[in-house]
Order: structure tokens, then sequence, then C-alpha cells
């Protein structure tokens, strides 16, 4: 069953409550996260597994990120369905608000070794690539994984903070590209476009989330995302703050350029695909739309933390959601992109109109056009937003 548009989404969530601005807010702790007593290693930061004898797992995430009875909001169809089928009894919290804001949660935690009571946590590619880059994060048994291994989309394989697949499973998965408003503006097709065409001067907007805005305008100049240099960034920054100040972006924005865009009140958007489904549902007019020259793709990860005693509970939990039965269910309820091979054809059971959906069900043309953020160190981080957050005045 379709869900309505949710004002206060997911990525809302990731923007809204600290952002990118607050990346550079947190500096001095994340800073103070690269010293010898905040990182970990495996060998001195030893996990011990009670799986075999407690059937009990704890599990972070974000809000209105799983299924819920239509009638009954405290019933979880798929969770539940997990909970009678593996024994395993499973305390799930939606506590996870901001990427920043829950780093800042369990930061001391595990700088020092110690449990965060968290078995599970479903963190952004960016926060869970620092939090491995810390040695915070334990590795999974791909073993325990066939379901992964079998069905994991082949874009989401091999990413540069996780080339073997066994510190960070996606949970979902989105795209940032364009949109517009078929109402008040011709078709768009690339973001050379979006950033000089004079019909759209002042009702534009673009993302505060560095790495979306900025990928879109790296592949624009013909450079990689997944893999560029100082120099190629400065280009591309460069080509923003051209359209700063020439006026052609009217602001920076979280989600909430979507109402907007549904009004009309701006013509076209850097946006998310989870954001224009949910306005497609009222309007068809709202487009989303894959540059010529390639799209972002972001993920929210499933990780275990150091100290949690119940990775062997968390693999199975893992291995069911990847039963494209359930991982169909799933996106049902959050319409943002599946990253289970075979759940197309159990969604068409469910909901023929999403399995033809590109933006949850994305086809071969769009995965090869999709690229994942390259990972950043400390510095390369703390470089990049600044030069960011100066161009966009926040």
């Amino acid at each position: 069953m379709r869900t309505p548009f949710r004002p206060l989404t997911r990525r809302g969530l990731l923007t809204g409550t600290l952002g990118s601005a607050a990346l550079l807010a947190a500096g001095g702790s994340v800073a103070g996260c690269g010293t010898k007593a905040a990182t970990q290693t495996e060998a001195g930061c030893v996990s011990e597994d009670l799986s075999g004898t407690e059937k009990t797992l704890t599990f972070s995430n974000w809000p209105q990120y799983m299924d819920v009875d239509d009638k009954d909001e405290s019933e979880r169809p798929t969770l539940d369905a997990f909970v009678a089928k593996s024994g395993i009894k499973v305390a799930y919290t939606e506590d996870v608000n901001d990427n920043n804001e829950f780093f800042g949660k369990v930061q001391n935690q595990l700088a020092g070794c110690q449990s965060t009571g968290r078995d599970i946590m479903v963190l952004t590619d960016w926060m869970a690539a620092r939090m491995i880059r810390l040695g915070w994060i334990q590795k999974l048994d791909r073993s325990k994984l066939p379901n992964v291994e079998a069905n994991l989309l082949p874009s989401l394989r091999g990413r540069s903070f996780d080339k073997d697949n066994q510190l960070a499973i996606p949970w979902q998965t989105g795209l940032a590209g364009l949109a517009y408003n078929g109402r008040v503006t011709k078709e768009l097709r690339t973001v050379d476009e979006l950033l000089t065409r004079p019909d759209l001067k002042g009702k534009v907007t673009a993302l505060s989330e560095m790495r979306d805005t900025m990928g879109l305008l790296l592949q624009s100049n013909g450079h990689d995302p997944a893999n560029f240099t100082a120099a190629q960034f400065d280009d591309a920054i460069n080509k923003l703050k051209k359209a700063v100040d020439s006026g052609q972006i009217r602001r920076f924005t979280g989600n909430d350029y979507a109402p907007d865009l549904a009004k009309g009140d701006i013509a076209a958007c850097i946006g998310w695909s989870g954001d224009a489904i949910q306005l497609g549902f009222d309007d068809d007019k709202i487009k989303f739309v894959v540059p010529e020259s390639g799209v972002m793709i972001w993920s929210d990860n499933v990780v275990v933390p150091n100290r949690a005693t119940h990775k062997g509970n968390a693999e199975q939990l893992v291995n069911y959601y990847y039963e494209p039965a359930v991982a169909a269910r799933l996106a049902a309820f959050v319409n943002y992109i599946c990253p289970v091979q075979g759940a197309r054809a159990e969604m068409e059971k469910i909901d023929p109109a999403l399995a033809a959906n590109p933006l949850v069900f994305p086809d071969d043309a769009i995965l090869a056009k999709s690229t994942v953020f390259m990972a950043l160190d400390e510095k390369q981080e703390r470089e990049y937003e600044g030069k960011f957050q100066q161009v966009i005045g926040a």
C-alpha cells in the first residue's frame, strides 16, 4: 500500500536537525576522534558474541524506516515476523535523528571501547565510513549473510569504505539528482541547465548536503565523485559559487524544498528521489531527472558497533531483510530504493505501480550512471565541508 507524502521524511531528518553545517561546528570533537586514544583496532577492542545464549537484539534506526501496520502503528509486520521466525526478541528504537547528533551520543563509549547498548545502528554512508575509519565497527561474517551475498545490488558492492561488504550493509538507498515542476517550467536534463538557464534564474534550490550537491557538480565537469582530486573539487566549487553569485540559486535546503516545488514557488532543484516519489503521488508533473552526466547514490547502512554482544543475532536480522519478499514489503512502506535484487518481482504482488517505478527499482541504465561519493579522511572532510559552507553561506 502506498504511503502519503510525509512532510518530515528520513532525508529531511538527516539535514534538518544539524545538517552539514554541524560537521564544522563539531569539528573539535571530530578531530579528537582521530587521536590514538579514540581510534580502535580489532585486536585492541575485542567484542564477545553472546548470541548463542542470549536471543535478544537492540536496534537503533531512523524514524519512518520500518514498515508499520495501517491500523495499528505499534505493530511492525516484517520485524514481528522476524521475531516469530527466529525467536530473537528485538528492542527497536527510532533514535537516529541526525548523523552528527547520533555520533555525539555514542562517540565517548566507542572511543573508549565501551558498549553503546546497541547491537545495530543505521548510518548514512559518510558517517558509517567515519566510524569504520576510526575502527569502531565490527566485521560481519559473510558466511552468515548468504542472502546479502546473493542479492545485494551490484552497484552497492565494493564501496570505497567497505571493499569486502562486511562492515556496512545497505538498509535503504536513494538518489540525488534533479527535479522540476512541469507546470511552471520546461523539461530539464542537465546540471548545467539548472545552473545557467535564464528562465530558471532565482527559481532554483540546491541541497545543503555537501556530498549530494558537489557530487553532481563534479559529474557535470566530467570528474568522478568516487575518486577526485582537490583541484577537481575546487573547479566544481567555483562553478557552484558562480551560480550563487549570479542569483541563479535561490537558497540551499534540506528536504524543505519539497513543498515549494509542489506549489511551483521553485521551478527546479537538486533533490532526492524519495521526495519525488511522494510528491508524484499527488502530481504527475513533478519529475525526477537522472542528469546526463550522472546521479549520486547514497545508502543508509546497518552497522554493528564494537562491544555489541549480539553480532550473530544481528547477522540473522540483516540476512532476513535481504529475502526479496521481506525487502519488498519494507520498500512498499519507505518508498526509497530497495537494495535487494529480486524484490521487484515480489513488489509486483504488493503494488505494481511501485514495482514499475525506476526510483524504487532503478534499471541498469540508471544504476550505471550512479556513483557513491568518495570516502573522505578527517583532513579532507574538514577542508571540503569548509569550502562548501563558505559558498552556501551557512
